[in-house]
């Protein structure tokens, strides 16, 4: 990779004078503060209505009760409907800090690209069933949801849209907000590409009843991380981005789960990473087929023989036919 492209370099220009590393991380801590605020009203407003409908149905009082929440399909949305609260600190940081709108933090034509979009979607669609083959080899266990298809089929355009507000807000802060920020104010890929991409995975760390298998999905979301850090490189658009990021999320959501906790809206259950049975070779062939499937996604949106292969920035490809 070279320090930087055509139309990524069109896009960190956007950012403007405002764009100090002071304003950065004072917005940064905006963003946090209004995270942490939605997800307090959410998860503690949604647990007290669950708490409340416990109670009318006759249940006793449990000790559990947040853990019951958060398991349950109303918790996962609230726990989806949170990351709300980064989409409201970054217009404040924007509009008060930055005195730009929201939409800038979009690409340099402050509109999201359709077709990149369209483009990471179907890219990321088409690798992660090629990944689910290749984990079912690994481990030949799939079984149907709890949900009833009736019911998957109401809530598939809902559960869609909370899980496009919670890979949406976290492409507008790691690849909009901080990587066009830090980029705006430093030449090294290390640290407007690579520190965002780090701070990204790190976030995802939890505590797993199996380390290995637990690494081996952190090395995976780092690797998708990377993939979307260089379509916003090669685009200078977070389009393929919000793409890509849906398509992942919404089909271990929807389709096949592999995680118990958001597991209520799938359709098929796989071999539960959370579960008991993997090994250390299981572990590393995780992370291969992890890596392996943000490759071939990576090689599908830039191949020039691909359909799929993403364009520039409208307005980052404008200026360049000017220069």
């Amino acid at each position: 990779m070279t320090a930087s492209s055509r139309a990524f370099d069109r896009y960190r220009r956007s950012a403007g004078e405002k764009a100090t590393l002071p304003r950065l991380f004072v917005g940064l801590a905006v963003v946090g503060l209004a995270w942490v605020a939605t997800t307090l009203a959410a998860i503690g407003g949604g647990a007290y209505l669950f708490a409340l409908r416990r109670i009318d149905a006759g249940e006793p009082a449990s000790p559990d009760l947040m853990t019951h929440f958060i398991a349950s399909p109303g918790g996962v949305a609230a726990m989806l409907l949170s990351f709300s609260g980064i989409w409201i600190g970054l217009w404040l940081a924007m509009r008060f800090l930055h005195r730009e709108p929201l939409s800038a933090l979009y690409g340099p034509g402050r509109r999201l690209s359709r077709s990149g979009f369209a483009r990471g979607f179907i890219a990321v669609l088409v690798t992660s069933m090629l990944s689910e083959v290749l984990i079912y080899l690994l481990r030949p266990e799939l079984s149907r949801g709890a949900i009833p298809v009736e019911t998957w089929l109401l809530l598939l355009a809902p559960v869609a849209v909370l899980t496009l507000i919670q890979t949406s807000a976290e492409e507008m802060l790691f690849r909009g907000y901080l990587m066009r920020g830090l980029a705006a104010r430093f030449a090294s890929p290390l640290v407007w590409f690579v520190l965002p991409v780090a701070v990204f995975t790190v976030l995802h760390w939890g505590a797993s009843a199996n380390p290995a298998v637990h690494l081996a999905g952190l090395l995976s979301i780092g690797a998708f991380a990377l993939v979307l850090a260089a379509t916003v490189w090669l685009t200078g658009n977070l389009g393929a981005a919000f793409g890509a990021h849906l398509a992942n999320n919404l089909f271990g959501f929807v389709l096949i789960s592999h995680q118990e906790t958001y597991g209520v809206f799938a359709l098929f259950l796989g071999a539960s990473l959370e579960g008991p049975g993997w090994t250390p070779l299981h572990a590393v062939l995780l992370t291969l087929i992890g890596i392996a499937g943000s490759a071939l996604t990576l090689v599908l949106l830039i191949h020039p023989r691909s359909p799929l292969k993403l364009e520039a920035d409208a307005a980052a490809a404008a200026d360049t036919a000017r220069s």
